[in-house]
């Protein structure tokens, strides 16, 4: 996970979604291992989560808060150096010229090498999950933002008023199930450093079956390439 020819080594990593936990669920592993190396990891969060709950008596704005607390409990255990919270509505997410440039914004302000971001396209190859509309929200203004606007000085000129300059990321890593062509082996201490930081999102998830799911999920993936435990992604290394 570095650069390569004459280029400087990858020392930075951003990772945008639509909810707190969806990071954890699909790419905390990876996370992990980068903050361990000594990367930069930043997470930047679409929505404000206040729709996650089932409980009679819950209301948007408490969930909220409870959802912002759990990413930012997780964020300690994963060593990130920030997390950026968009607050858009829960469920109402739109890949908006807004919202794209909100994430540009983040992108020149933390300047990431690599950007990992949802797939902005509905698989229908499944039988259980038809995708998350606030998912595809995400991905599809996350590569919007990468790819071009994030690197180009004519698009939102009051962002270099603001001292932002365009910054162009080097990767693009999308979170796949599956057509990924990049595997992150994961080591023991990868996964459980994952496990416990999903387990931080208490609102969302069972932590036993939580930890269950998490290591058949990244073992069925790790097969693919004889490991034990990987998380695959879909990489684009972009002309810069």
């Amino acid at each position: 996970m570095t650069g390569e020819d004459n280029e400087k080594p990858y020392s930075s990593a951003m990772v945008v979604m639509a909810h707190p936990d969806d990071a954890e669920y699909s790419c905390s592993g990876t996370v992990a291992q980068l903050t361990r190396k000594g990367w930069d990891v930043v997470y930047v969060l679409c929505t404000d989560g206040s729709k996650g709950s089932d409980e009679p008596g819950m209301t948007p704005e408490r969930l909220a808060d409870i959802r912002r607390q759990e990413q930012l409990d997780a964020a300690k255990i994963l060593g990130l150096k920030d997390v950026v919270f968009l607050n858009y509505p829960d469920s109402y997410l739109t890949p908006s010229l807004e919202l794209r440039k909100d994430i540009v914004r983040a992108i020149r302000v933390h300047r990431p090498d690599i950007l990992i971001c949802p797939n902005p396209n509905r698989s229908l190859e499944g039988n259980s999950y038809l995708g998350h509309p606030d998912h595809l929200a995400a991905g599809e203004a996350a590569l919007s933002a990468a790819y071009p606007t994030s690197r180009d000085r004519l698009t939102y000129p009051d962002l270099i008023k603001e001292g932002l300059e365009p910054h162009k990321v080097r990767e693009v890593w999308i979170t796949m199930g599956g057509n990924a062509n990049h595997w992150v082996e994961l080591t023991e201490e990868d996964l459980s450093t994952a496990v416990k930081a999903l387990k931080a999102h208490v609102s969302q998830v069972d932590g036993e079956r939580a930890e269950s799911r998490l290591r058949e999920w990244r073992a069925r993936s790790g097969s693919l390439r004889g490991y034990r435990y990987a998380e695959s992604f879909r990489v684009f290394k972009m002309r810069v």
